[in-house]
């Protein structure tokens, strides 16, 4: 009997913001390469300029991704935005590997009917909390950039390459560069 794959329940809510965690198929250590982060780091700043969206803070762990995102449109899918990010990288991806490690695609097929499709991303979606206090939003920024510090990855969130944090720390660790999170969202952080 086949597992029933969950999905992600989403809620667009107009002024939320949103922590969204998904993964790397069966948590295969894809973003441990530099070349996946890159693809990634492209794909979700352009689906973030292109979606109206900004980006307040993520970290990319070797086989998981977090982001905090907020949508600046009133009316938006976060699904559609996901699909937006998520699919360019699985097709360089599988691209690479069908090239590069062709031995690889047998660990990453499926079947939908009599079709054979291959995974890059974990499928059923992931994770999608919704963020609407100021508070809130604080601690799922320091969740998202502990991350690497849970895993034992770094002694500091600010070392690990593939993260905002070294942003928040003034520092410029990576290409992707988080937007400047809104004044009405820092009223009542710590610091404030």
């Amino acid at each position: 009997m086949l597992a029933k794959i969950r999905h992600r329940k989403s809620y667009n809510d107009p002024g939320h913001a949103h922590e969204l965690t998904f993964g790397c198929y069966h948590g295969y250590p894809f973003l441990s390469k530099e070349r996946t982060c890159v693809w990634l780091a492209a794909c979700l700043a352009s689906a973030c300029r292109r979606l109206h969206y900004d980006l307040w803070a993520h970290v990319f762990m070797p086989n998981h991704v977090h982001i905090v995102v907020h949508p600046r449109e009133v009316r938006y899918d976060i699904a559609s935005f996901l699909k937006q990010v998520k699919n360019p990288v699985s097709r360089k991806a599988l691209a690479f590997v069908r090239h590069e490690s062709p031995d690889w695609l047998e660990r990453l097929k499926s079947t939908r009917g009599r079709r054979k499709v291959y995974h890059f991303w974990q499928r059923g979606g992931g994770f999608d909390r919704n963020i609407t206090e100021p508070r809130t939003l604080e601690k799922m920024i320091d969740y998202v950039h502990l991350n690497p510090v849970r895993k034992g990855q770094v002694a500091r969130a600010a070392d690990w390459k593939w993260s905002s944090a070294g942003w928040f720390s003034g520092e410029e660790p990576n290409s992707l560069s988080p937007d400047r999170i809104s004044i009405e969202w820092t009223v009542g952080m710590s610091g404030d």
